[in-house]
């Protein structure tokens, strides 16, 4: 008997749209194309998906209109949203969607690699943390938070989260390969949240790159203490973002890796 595949609506006003993402993705999931807010209510009534792909420019009802309803009903709050944009997004826009409860945004050209990842970051995590180095960025900006997405998430299962105090919940379920932290947060800061980072056995030396809009040398001086990998100043570079996060994952991982061989030669 075949594997029960998941099911994933695609809600689209441009039917050759449909039909294209369609084909990227039939061969994975069972996917229901819809072409308006009204046929995807109805359709909730008899199906219920693992996800909703999401368009935001319709002309019946945008994707922000539609997510807002979603979220109304607690039949269909918890059902993951993904939102498709056919511009590059700006940053109002992913503000306002994340605030509104959107997981993520993917923005054309869409492949199929794109959504797929997308898809399974969040369908399952477990088994796409085992296939990637996992990146876990942590800033109160969801725009800078999509940004450092959409740079990564082509080499690395990239999570995000938006309120720092909630680091613990996303760490027992998590085990990132490198952090990335913004200094500058209301409740919890940056530096505050290594202690709590360090904490765990398995943290003691995971890599910490820091994010700030302030390049000061006592933020320099408080980050290396800490233990801070290293130190980017806000507006990213997308260069050294990309070569940073790469050297520090490629000594994270071999040096784990030896560790591990010397462990197994104890025994």
């Amino acid at each position: 008997m075949s594997e029960k595949r998941r099911k994933i609506f695609m809600v689209d006003d441009v039917n050759y749209v449909l039909l294209s993402q369609k084909n990227l993705l039939k061969d994975d999931y069972e996917v229901y194309p819809i072409q308006n807010e009204e046929s995807l209510f109805e359709l909730l009534e008899k199906v219920t998906p693992e996800l909703i792909l999401l368009d935001i420019q319709m002309p019946d009802s945008n994707g922000f209109e539609v997510i807002t309803n979603l979220k109304k009903d607690p039949r269909y709050a918890d059902i993951p949203v993904i939102f498709l944009s056919g511009n590059k997004t700006d940053r109002d826009s992913i503000v306002k969607g994340m605030s509104l409860g959107a997981v993520d945004f993917i923005t054309k050209p869409i492949t199929k690699n794109k959504l797929i990842e997308s898809i399974e970051s969040q369908l399952d995590p477990v088994k796409w943390e085992a296939n990637k180095p996992v990146i876990l960025a942590v800033d109160d900006n969801p725009s800078i938070l999509h940004a450092i997405n959409d740079l990564l998430h082509d080499d690395y299962s990239v999570y995000t989260l938006t309120h720092p105090q909630a680091i613990k919940d996303i760490l027992n379920k998590l085990t990132p390969d490198l952090f990335i932290l913004d200094c500058q947060m209301p409740v919890l800061h940056g530096f505050e949240l290594v202690p709590i980072i360090r904490g765990y056995p398995e943290h003691e030396d995971t890599p910490i790159v820091f994010l700030t809009a302030e390049g000061s040398v006592d933020h320099v001086s408080v980050a290396t203490t800490l233990g801070a990998r290293d130190f980017i100043v806000k507006p990213i570079d997308e260069k050294v973002l990309r070569d940073r996060v790469a050297l520090h994952l490629a000594d994270y991982i071999t040096r784990r890796r030896v560790r591990s061989i010397q462990s197994k030669e104890k025994y």
